[in-house]
């Protein structure tokens, strides 16, 4: 198993994995325009290969970085590649000098798991629902908030 940056070539298998997620309600979905538009934020797990596991780490601020867009292959759940990619953007976040980390998220378990705290969605800056306004859900957003300090 390894870790890598995304590139322009992986964005259909990237919309096909984080979708197929979405449809099981695991998180939401991404259009095809937001992959291309952030593709530079996007961390792939890759075996023998094969696209098994993609998020992104979405900076915001000086100090607030989201991970975004978690998603991995059902065939490969419940084997570590989710821990290891938000430790994977864990890095990249203290390598940036970022020192506070979230996400809004259908599974919080997961998160508390590799460290991260549920906290109220009010406690969260402005500058985060700038960024939910194109979202299908806004203004009734159901996700989780969860954050942790590097």
């Amino acid at each position: 198993m390894k870790l890598r940056k995304a590139r322009i070539a992986d964005v259909e298998e990237m919309m096909l994995l984080i979708n197929s997620n979405a449809e099981q309600g695991l998180m939401l979905g991404r259009s095809r325009n937001m992959l291309y538009e952030n593709i530079r934020e996007f961390l792939l797990a890759e075996e023998e290969g094969q696209l098994v596991g993609v998020a992104s780490l979405h900076i915001l601020w000086s100090d607030l970085a989201e991970i975004r867009a978690l998603a991995v292959s059902d065939d490969y759940k419940r084997k570590g590649i989710g821990t290891m990619i938000v430790k994977g953007l864990e890095e990249e976040a203290r390598e940036l000098g970022c020192t506070k980390l979230f996400a809004l998220t259908y599974q919080p378990e997961f998160f508390k798991y590799c460290g991260y705290e549920e906290v109220s969605k009010d406690q969260m800056p402005q500058k985060v629902w700038t960024e939910c306004i194109n979202c299908v859900k806004f203004p009734n957003c159901d996700e989780i908030a969860v954050s942790r300090i590097l």
